[in-house]
């Protein structure tokens, strides 16, 4: 499989702070990669490097294996949505798109008429700074589109869109792989949304990269697991070394890769099965976890009794 984006060991610091710490990733040619983790993880910060806004401090980033920071050949044919975009305040998607026309030899006309009938509430004359938030980053897919970019980069791409015009962007995107050969690479906090569209998926935490999979991989080896606390959270335990974790009260829903379960429900000082639920905990902290996942009450089981065996 030929990776039109390799990123290997990039680091990147602000004053003290380690942004990327070590980042390696590869992205398949024609392929839907998303990169997800939860804010402050790093996505941002690697997609202005792919990108070419920031150069690293280590480590090297190709794509179509040539180096991208000013290297304006290589700029040509990537598209770029950030999570918050800018314009002159003057801006029109008229003006853009001769703007555009300039930047991108690849800058199709007849697909930017096109794109209009599904953008149907911009006026294509107005300033997009007067549009709505929605509305200007259907403005900004309308004119990255229209650039037939061979990789689009896209940050936190849907927020702000309503549902009906998330599914029609993911429709379009898809669309554009499958017809264009286009690679698109896209940065959220939000897995689930994701699964529905990608099919390679890396995860970064703390600015390194948790797991790089294919979506088919990714789900056959994680297990969704939901936790409810007897009181509400401050932190999330950093025993639980999962993927993923969203918080909603006392009940926390999570995501751990297939043979870390161990990691899971080994530091427990309570555990008693009872049908689908597993009352367990850390010190101080008893926690119930519901699962339907026959493979883990099974290993809870087996835990259980290895636990009896060394009271």
């Amino acid at each position: 499989m030929e990776m039109i984006v390799e990123v290997r060991d990039v680091e990147k610091r602000f004053d003290d702070i380690a942004a990327l710490d070590g980042l390696s990733l590869s992205v398949p040619q024609g392929a839907i990669y998303g990169l997800v983790g939860p804010n402050g993880a790093g996505k941002s910060t690697i997609i202005r490097h792919l990108s070419g806004v920031y150069r690293q401090d280590r480590g090297e980033i190709r794509i179509k294996g040539e180096r991208v920071y000013e290297n304006p050949e290589v700029k040509k044919s990537i598209g770029y949505i950030p999570d918050d975009f800018f314009y002159s305040p003057n801006a029109s998607v008229l003006s853009m798109k001769k703007y555009y026309q300039g930047l991108y030899p690849s800058f199709d006309g007849e697909l930017f008429q096109k794109l209009e009938e599904a953008f149907p509430g911009i006026d294509a004359k107005q300033p997009i700074r007067r549009l709505s938030k929605g509305m200007q980053k259907q403005a900004a897919f309308w004119l990255a589109l229209s650039c037939r970019p061979e990789i689009l980069v896209l940050d936190e791409p849907v927020d702000g869109l309503d549902p009906v015009m998330r599914r029609q962007v993911w429709a379009i995107l898809m669309s554009a792989v499958a017809e264009q050969g286009m690679t698109v690479l896209v940065s959220s906090h939000n897995l689930r949304e994701l699964e529905d569209v990608c099919d390679h998926v890396g995860i970064l935490n703390h600015g390194k990269m948790l797991i790089e999979r294919s979506l088919d991989e990714l789900q056959g080896s994680v297990c969704k697991l939901q936790a409810a606390f007897r009181e509400e959270m401050d932190s999330f335990p950093e025993e639980l070394k999962a993927l993923h974790f969203e918080k909603t009260g006392r009940v926390v829903d999570m995501r751990i890769v297939d043979g870390e379960e161990d990691l899971a429900l080994l530091p427990c000082i309570l555990f008693s099965p009872v049908g689908t639920r597993i009352v367990y905990g850390w010190p101080g902290r008893c926690m119930m976890l519901v699962t339907t996942d026959e493979a883990i009450q099974m290993k809870a089981a087996e835990l259980a009794a290895r636990m009896e065996e060394a009271i």
